[in-house]
């Protein structure tokens, strides 16, 4: 049995499970992490050492780190569903994974820390402003990049379009000024029409930090 580590309203754990469901794979998924707690322990220290989330065992094979989960399964598991098709197709994939998570995740991070997790007496107004710019500037490197391909590698869907369609659904959800993607909008709806995307990712996390502690409890 494939084996998570995680609560579901991680979006890092988010990527494995709606990764796991698009390749047709059963899992089972232990919630650990955030309010819940269990990544301290010395079992799990075993399992990501960095005790953070996700973690996952599959067999002999124990994983941390979400992008390289996602990249085994699709190399193991996801042939005709996840993993990209051709050397053009899985080039294209690695870098908007690798873009994701090192252009995009830290310019929505600001706002979505303030708007959603932090106390209302922590808010900074001024943090959400310039991160509302960055991003902005951020979207159009990868709209550009979209173009008319129906999917961030090309053709076919593949892991390419997970992070970023994790992040753009709370960047779409949240009360902020907004880019214009023409490209990234169309994306968006042929996401929202793939039943593992709804289940796992178009989920309530709320306003503020109140609301995301309700939200994550419900979804654990």
């Amino acid at each position: 049995m494939f084996t998570v580590w995680g609560r579901a309203s991680s979006s890092n754990v988010q990527k494995v499970l709606w990764a796991l469901k698009e390749a047709g794979v059963e899992y089972e998924r232990h919630t650990v992490g955030g309010q819940f707690g269990g990544t301290d322990t010395p079992e799990y220290r075993k399992l990501n050492p960095n005790q953070i989330v996700p973690a996952i065992q599959d067999g002999t094979i124990k994983l941390f780190e979400s992008n390289a989960i996602i990249r085994y399964i699709a190399r193991k598991y996801g042939a005709g569903t996840i993993r990209p098709r051709g050397q053009r197709a899985y080039a294209l994939a690695d870098q908007w994974l690798d873009w994701s998570a090192l252009e995009f995740n830290p310019a929505i991070m600001p706002i979505f820390f303030n708007k959603v997790r932090m106390a209302p007496e922590q808010y900074d107004a001024a943090a959400v402003a310039r991160a509302e710019k960055v991003c902005i500037h951020k979207l159009k490197v990868i709209e550009r990049g979209l173009g008319r391909k129906p999917w961030l590698a090309g053709r076919h869907f593949s892991y390419a379009d997970v992070p970023m369609g994790i992040l753009f659904w709370r960047y779409k959800n949240m009360d902020i000024k907004h880019a214009n993607t023409k490209n990234l909008d169309r994306w968006f709806e042929q996401l929202k029409e793939r039943p593992a995307y709804r289940d796992v990712v178009m989920v309530d996390f709320g306003s503020n930090q109140a609301e995301w502690a309700a939200h994550e409890a419900a979804v654990r």
